[in-house]
C-alpha cells in the first residue's frame, strides 16, 4: 500500500521536485516500508521523535525537520538533521549556527514565510525573511537554501494559487541576491499539485503516502 502510493506520487512528481515523505505520528515499521521501496526523505515535526527514529533506523535516511522548532531543541537534531525548514526567527537561525559549529557541520536551513490567511501558522513576514537572509551571511555554519510555506486550509484553490505565487515571487527577489537559494518547499497532500504548478521544489507529502493520521 504504502509502495504504491510512493510510486503513484513519484509518477506525478516533475524531476526537479523533491518528495519529503512526512512520517510524523507513523510507526517505524511504515517508513520501512517506504525504505524499502527506495525513498529516504523523511519529515518529522517533533525533536523527540526524530531523535528516536534516527536512532534506530537506517543511517542513510535523510531527516527533514518539519515542524515548528524551538531554540532550546536545536542541540538535539543539529548531529544529523539533513534539512530545518521552519527558520522563522533570528534567534532560531544564531541558535542552529552555533550548535551546527559545534558538531562541524554547515546545516541547511529554508526560511519559513508567512503566506496564509491564519493567524495560528508559523513565519516570517517578507521584511524579516530578508533581514535574517542578510544576517545569516556573515555566519560559517548555516546554509539558507530556499523558502517555505504553507498554504490557507481552504478548498478555495485560487486562495492557495495566489499564495504560492506569492512566495514564488519572494524566492526569485531574494535568489537575485542569493544564489545559495534553490528550494521552494511549498505543498502538501492536498495541495501538492498546485504547488507544483506554483514553481515548488519540494512537496512534503503524509496522509497521501501513509494513510491518514492515527
Amino acid at each position: 500500500m504504502i509502495s504504491e502510493n510512493l510510486k503513484s506520487i513519484l509518477s506525478k512528481l516533475p524531476e526537479r521536485v523533491t518528495l519529503v515523505a512526512v512520517s510524523k505520528t507513523k510507526p517505524n515499521e511504515a517508513i520501512m516500508e517506504a525504505y524499502d521501496a527506495g525513498h529516504r526523505v523523511f519529515g518529522e515535526n517533533k525533536v523527540q521523535d526524530m531523535l528516536a527514529k534516527s536512532e534506530e533506523l537506517p543511517s542513510d535516511i535523510q531527516w527533514h525537520m518539519i515542524g515548528h522548532l524551538q531554540t532550546n531543541k536545536v542541540k538535539f537534531i543539529a548531529p544529523f538533521v539533513s534539512l530545518i525548514h521552519g527558520v522563522d526567527s533570528l534567534k532560531l537561525i544564531k541558535e542552529i549556527d552555533k550548535r551546527a559549529a559545534q558538531n562541524n557541520r554547515i546545516i541547511d536551513c529554508l526560511l519559513q514565510i508567512h503566506i496564509a490567511e491564519e493567524e495560528t501558522k508559523f513565519g516570517l513576514s517578507d521584511t524579516e525573511a530578508a533581514q535574517v537572509l542578510a544576517y545569516a551571511k556573515h555566519l560559517n555554519n548555516v546554509r539558507i537554501k530556499g523558502l517555505m510555506g504553507m498554504a490557507t486550509n481552504t478548498r478555495d484553490e485560487s486562495i492557495v494559487r495566489n499564495e504560492f505565487a506569492g512566495l514564488k515571487e519572494l524566492f526569485l527577489k531574494f535568489q537575485s541576491v542569493s544564489k545559495d537559494l534553490q528550494i521552494i518547499s511549498m505543498g502538501m497532500s492536498a495541495d501538492y499539485e498546485i504547488a507544483i504548478n506554483q514553481g515548488s521544489t519540494m512537496v512534503r507529502v503524509g496522509s497521501a503516502i501513509f494513510g491518514r493520521r492515527n
